[in-house]
């Protein structure tokens, strides 16, 4: 089983703002799910693939392995072609590199040390190109749910220091080029400094944060950083928060002032958020280790109807007199289908100019939002 850094570059985003949950999620066991193995595995198939390329191991030994790679349940044609995407991008890098620099290295699933600097402290980068200059890291999201941005990004910071506290004294580094490849969102996305400046930081910013976590001090803090936090469902600080958002009179919004209008847009999705977490936890206890929540209690619920047998269904009707069209519902593929099927260049080519979208639904988001501010009508003004 790999081992984790209790002060993770992953978890930096939390730990560096909620600097007590550290020491209390270790008491937790380690979280696993479908989208962490899937994740796992396009990993494995993305070093393998830059490694070959690279020139880090023989074709060969490439086929072997890869062949047993793709016998896993989780590999999918997605898979594949996404993991192609972000080997293209990788060794695009390592090529320019080479340019700049003969000797260029690059290195695969490096273990780097920012120990330095947080207590124990040390992570694995996916990829790791130097130069004379410059060092770049890139780092591979498989998920596609959200748009990672490398923009200030902790985690990829923290590998920089890792990689400079190692290789550092090989070469003069001036500069930092840090980036994530998130190949089924179609989104690269890359944040550059001085190694001066992330130095400064780490002494700064890092270092007293990452001191306090170590010890278990400092302060609960709720927000956008407990998403992946192990005790996010019974957490008394984020439970606070979001109950001051729900101790709000809903019954009575124009007694609201427009400033506590703008804290429930604002939190709505936090509070929803944690009101699940909360669900999931209490069913889970209830159901995995018999837990008696008091005045609650496990029910069914409704369940949904299939057939046993669709082509019994089929000689069924046919022999009691029904035509097809009561049998069968006949409909054109989804575009999302077709596009897998065809391939996003063929299906632009066939069937680009026969596809229309919809403006999507407006909403109202906070003013950090990276999505452009539209502009009503000013009939809609009038309105």
């Amino acid at each position: 089983m790999a081992q984790h850094a209790l002060l993770s570059a992953s978890g930096a985003h939390r730990w560096m703002e909620c600097t007590k949950a550290p020491r209390l999620e270790e008491m937790m066991e380690e979280e696993t799910s479908v989208y962490a193995e899937e994740g796992t595995l396009a990993h494995e198939i993305a070093e393998l693939k830059i490694a070959k390329e690279a020139g880090l191991i023989s074709k060969q030994k490439y086929a072997n392995r890869i062949k047993k790679l793709r016998l896993d349940p989780f590999f999918t044609e997605e898979m594949d072609k996404a993991t192609d995407v972000h080997k293209e991008f990788c060794i695009e890098r390592f090529n320019e590199a080479k340019a700049a620099t003969k000797d260029a290295v690059i290195m695969l699933e490096q273990r780097l040390d920012y120990s330095p600097w947080v207590p124990e402290g040390f992570g694995t980068s996916d990829t790791t190109i130097i130069t004379d200059k410059t060092l770049e890291i890139i780092d591979l999201k498989y998920g596609k749910g959200i748009a990672v941005s490398a923009y200030e990004n902790p985690q990829m910071k923290l590998y920089a220091l890792g990689a400079i506290n190692q290789f550092g004294i090989l070469y003069d580094l001036e500069t930092i080029q840090m980036t994530i490849s998130q190949p089924r969102l179609d989104s690269i996305s890359t944040f550059e400094m001085s190694v001066e400046d992330l130095l400064d930081w780490a002494e700064t910013v890092v270092r007293p944060r990452a001191e306090l976590a170590f010890k278990g001090e400092g302060d609960f803090v709720a927000g956008d950083h407990c998403r992946f936090c192990k005790v996010r469902a019974t957490c008394r600080a984020r439970a606070n928060e979001n109950m001051k958002l729900a101790s709000l009179d809903f019954q009575q919004p124009a007694l609201l002032t427009d400033e506590e209008v703008v804290e429930v847009l604002i939190s709505i999705d936090n509070l929803i958020s944690w009101a699940k977490d909360v669900q999931e936890f209490a069913l889970a206890k209830a159901m995995d280790e018999n837990k008696q929540w008091p005045g609650m209690k496990l029910v069914e619920g409704r369940g949904s109807r299939k057939y046993t047998d669709e082509n019994a269904v089929v000689e069924t009707l046919v022999a009691a007199g029904f035509n097809d069209d009561v049998i069968y519902k006949k409909s054109l593929n989804t575009i999302t289908a077709l596009e897998k099927e065809l391939g996003k260049k063929a299906f632009e080519e066939l069937l680009g100019s026969l596809v229309t979208k919809a403006p999507g639904k407006i909403k109202l988001v906070p003013e950090e939002d990276k999505r452009p501010e539209i502009k009503l009508s000013p009939e809609v003004d009038f309105q």
